[in-house]
């Protein structure tokens, strides 16, 4: 019978609630925007853990590069926020950190915005078109 979490599930929920507030506390870096950390997952091994982050830029700054600035400064710092998860997470080996951008929320975004649009349409349409097709 299968556990109902798996240990990667647990390490995963424990490094994105710890990575949140170490971003948050530690990384100073003006290039950095307000990062959230949607998810992350640890692979079986715990050899590494792909960590999820949404950005959302400041000031004039474009989205897609106000994504890349966040990525290059978390990826950079990987190595220090690996060391500073492993004081908190006791594990033998601390997964090493890749930071990739969270398409999923921007693809919910788009998809909630085509699915108003549509609506509105719909709404705004004269309702005797379907009386004259008959």
């Amino acid at each position: 019978m299968a556990r109902e979490f798996k240990r990667t599930d647990r390490v995963a929920d424990q490094i994105q609630r710890d990575l949140a507030v170490l971003i948050q506390r530690e990384i100073k870096d003006p290039r950095l925007g307000m990062v959230t950390i949607s998810h992350a997952k640890v692979s079986k091994d715990l050899g590494y853990a792909d960590v999820y982050v949404t950005v959302m830029p400041f000031g004039d700054q474009e989205e897609a590069e106000a994504i890349k600035a966040s990525l290059k400064v978390l990826n950079s710092a990987a190595g220090f926020l690996r060391s500073e998860l492993a004081r908190g997470i006791k594990l033998r080996i601390m997964p090493q950190l890749r930071f990739h951008f969270d398409e999923s929320v921007e693809r919910g975004r788009r998809l909630h915005s085509l699915i108003e649009s549509a609506y509105q349409q719909e709404k705004t349409r004269p309702q005797n078109d379907s009386d004259s097709e008959e």
